[in-house]
Formats: structure tokens, sequence, C-alpha cells
């Protein structure tokens, strides 16, 4: 076991190209130079006594033990401080933070949707905004992020940001791609260094030309460009934190395991469960959800990773998930070649050459099982269906998101595990597939009752690296 807290905590690049780094050196240049993720050196390994001990922590306190194992370059007094400013009940509806409650016999629902936007991305987001509005004052500098969202990223980072000092935003999001709420929560805010940019395109569109910007290294230096997307490692780190609150709230001992169930697009989420279970957390299942865009389920069924042209992504009612290029896959994929960034590099130029790589007859791959991950597919009448059947049983409206996580959850569900299903975000945010699914919709949570009517703000552009560079220019521009 390695004793963590006793050593330099350091980062390297899952292409091999990056001399180690600090986390806070990370954390303002997102993407390495190599084009790789950020990843730490060492996973940090959690003892039992340790999990015990954590048994009885506040969702605040349990945060600030996960995350600085983390992070050795903030001062454990400014880490609890800025952890202690996000996790709160003004924030977040009460102290819990991200509840558990029982669904059905043995199955739960972790609720991650109480932020200032609805969705679960608020978690690790208002953290990162706490977190680089310290980070920049204490280096006398600013930062231009640059996202791309496929629907709750980008309010969630904006809504986290909006206001902050030595901070800009530009979020790049799929034209006419996101629901009607969603594109309203971004673009009617009217925050000085909030700057919505719709793309002509869908999501890879949007996160390609983040990694274009990333890639060119005089414009990022020349203009400081950073990233809130979960290729950014603070937010995998924040998103671990809950994990462990919800086996602690769902066991009794350490001998327990759990299963998660975990709808997602850009393997951002589940890539924190992971990380979780590397620690230590008795995880037994994590239980992979995708809708019709389903590269990852794929994936795990063949061995082959399979990126779709703009063509053939599906708009879906469950459009967080609209995703081809999962980003945070690189960051699996590291671990499970054994840490070795050759092999990761020559798959990743495989992907940008042919749009693929089979793995199917590497011994890596024939082991993966190791790693707990199993995965499925929900259809738009697998959502509908699922969202009315836990109306009637249980009296609790789901988003689509999550309904995609659940139906795939419980064809895994075994007996006598725990299984834990990730809700993502609040059914508001998909009124018209509540509307379709149980012919009414959701109340409005205050605040966000005539949010469409708004005047919204933002610029359309073609998928054009250029353009975005112009926008950029011209608000830095004195």
């Amino acid at each position: 076991m390695v004793n963590h807290l006793n050593r330099k905590i350091r980062y390297l690049s899952t292409r091999g190209g990056m001399a180690p780094r600090s986390f806070t050196e990370i954390l303002v240049d997102g993407l390495a130079p190599d084009g790789g993720l950020s990843v730490p050196e060492v996973c940090p390994v959690v003892s039992n006594e340790e999990l015990t001990a954590w048994r009885g922590l506040s969702y605040r306190q349990l945060a600030y033990e996960v995350i600085r194992r983390f992070v050795d370059d903030v001062p454990p007094d400014d880490l609890r401080s800025l952890v202690d400013r996000t996790y709160t009940a003004e924030i977040f509806g009460s102290d819990a933070i991200a509840p558990v409650r029982p669904l059905t016999s043995g199955v739960w629902l972790l609720g991650l949707s109480n932020g200032p936007t609805l969705a679960f991305k608020d978690i690790a987001m208002q953290f990162l905004g706490n977190l680089f509005e310290y980070v920049l004052d204490r280096q006398g500098t600013w930062l231009n992020i640059v996202g791309a969202t496929s629907g709750d990223t980008g309010s969630s980072a904006e809504y986290a940001l909006r206001g902050k000092r030595n901070v800009r935003v530009f979020m790049l999001s799929p034209f006419g791609k996101m629901s009607a709420f969603q594109a309203a929560q971004m673009y009617s805010l009217q925050d000085p260094n909030i700057y919505n940019i719709a793309v002509r395109g869908v999501f890879d569109d949007c996160q390609d030309l983040v990694k274009q910007m990333s890639a060119d290294a005089d414009f990022k230096a020349r203009y400081r460009i950073g990233t809130v997307n979960s290729i950014n490692w603070a937010r995998i780190i924040a998103q671990i934190v809950y994990y462990f609150s919800a086996y602690f709230a769902v066991t009794q001992h350490n001998k327990q395991q759990v299963s998660f169930a975990v709808p997602t697009g850009n393997f951002g989420n589940v890539c924190a469960g992971h990380i979780a279970r590397q620690m230590g957390l008795p995880i037994r299942r994590l239980i992979l959800a995708t809708n019709e865009n389903n590269v990852l389920a794929e994936f795990f069924a063949t061995g082959r990773y399979r990126v779709r042209p703009p063509s053939q992504v599906f708009r879906t009612s469950s459009p967080s998930m609209d995703i081809s290029k999962a980003s945070n896959f690189e960051r699996f994929v590291y671990d499970a070649v054994g840490h070795d960034p050759a092999q990761v590099r020559t798959l990743w130029q495989s992907v940008e050459q042919t749009g693929a790589f089979d793995v199917s007859q590497e011994t890596w791959y024939q082991n993966i099982d190791r790693f707990g991950f199993v995965s499925g597919t929900s259809t738009h009448a697998d959502r509908l269906a699922t969202i009315r059947q836990v109306w009637k049983q249980q009296g609790v409206m789901i988003d689509t998101h999550t309904a995609d996580g659940l139906k795939v959850g419980l064809e895994y569900q075994e007996e006598g595990v725990p299984l834990i299903c990730e809700e993502t975000a609040q059914p508001i945010k998909f009124e018209h597939t509540l509307q379709e699914a149980l012919g009414c919709v959701p109340a409005r949570p205050a605040g966000f009752e005539r949010l469409e009517e708004l005047p919204q703000r933002y610029t359309v552009i073609d998928p054009s690296m250029d353009e975005v560079k112009a926008i950029l220019k011209a608000a830095v521009a004195p």
C-alpha cells in the first residue's frame, strides 16, 4: 500500500509527453501539452481503517479527506476552506449535498441534481469555480476558460464562474441540439465574463474545437487557455467524493460491496467511479449506461472503439449523452494497459487516422473484467417506459438520462448487492419528454418559472477554429 499523504503528488500525461507537474499546474492547463490527459503518477489507496473512520464524516469533511489525497500544493487550511465554502446547504439544498434514498428493494437513487443548475455537474463545477478563483488570485494572473457542452456542463460551468475574478468563460454548444431549458440556462446569462458560442454541428464538433485550441501551444500560452470539461482532473476528483458518500449511506461495514449504475457519454462521471474503485472503495460493478450513441457500450462488449462521424451521431431525448468521442475514456485505457503511454499514443493515433481501434485480441482487454465494468444501451422507448414505471410504482419523477442508467442498472442487479443509480439532472430540464411519458410536466423550481422567455445572448458560428479565436481575441482586446 502506498502512503500517498507522505509523498509528493505529481501528475503525468496519458501519452507520456509531459514532465511531472503539480496539481495547480494541471488545473490551469487542462489538456496536457502532448494532447493527453493528466493522471496522478500514483493513485492513492485508502485503507480499511480509513474507510471505517470516514463513515461518520459529513459530506464536507469527506470531500476534504478525498480531495487532499490528490492535492498537496494548496495549504490544508485553504483547501478545507474551499471545500467548506462549496458544499453548503444554501447551494445544494441540504447538508447531505448528494442524498441517497431507496427506490425499490435493493435499489437506491443517488440525488446529484440539487445544485444551482439542477444537474450533477454542479457538484464538481462549484468546487472548480472556487478553486480557479483561489489559484488565479494566488498567482496574480488570469485565465480564459474554453469549454464544450452537450447540455449540462456549460450551464454548470457558467453558473460556477459567473462574476469570478480574473476568469472569462467561452462555452461552445451544439446549436439547436440541447433542450430548450438547457439552452436558456446558458444563453440567458448576461454576466460580462460569460460568452456563449453556438456551433452548427454536434457536441463532438465543439469538443474537437476545444482540443484543437488546447493543442495550439502558442495561442494557448498567449491567451492563457484553460478548460472546465471533465478533461480537467479537478472535475474528476470532486466527483469521486459522492461515490464514497453513497457507499457509506447504504452499507454498514466495509466488507459489503455495491454496484453503481451510471449514465454516461463523455466517460467523466463513471471515470470518477473507476478511480474510487482503484482507491479501494468496495465497488463490485460499474454499470455503464449509454443511449443510442452507444460507442462505450460497444467497446465493453466487443473490444472495438469506433467514433461516429457527426452525421451518424443520433439526436436523442437524453441529449447530454449525444456524444461519440468520450474524452475521459483515455484515462481508463491508460490504467487498463498498465500505464503504458506508448500503447495509449498508438491507440489514439489510430482513432485520429481511422476513427477506431480494435483491441479485442489484446491480453489486457481479455482481462478487462478485473475493472468491474459492464455496459448496456437504453433507447427512447426504454426511457419512456422507465420513467412511467418509476412514476407509477414509486411516485418519483426521473429525467431521461437517469432513466437510461436505471434501465441498464436493473439488467445487472444482483441479489444482496445494493444497486445505486445515479440521478444526473432534474426532470424539468427535459419537460418535453416527461410530457410524452407521463402526460404532465414537473413543477418548476423557484427562479426558473419563465426561464425560456428571458433575453438570450449568444453567437452562432460554423465549426471553425478561426471563428472561435476571433471571438476570444475580441473579448480579450483592451
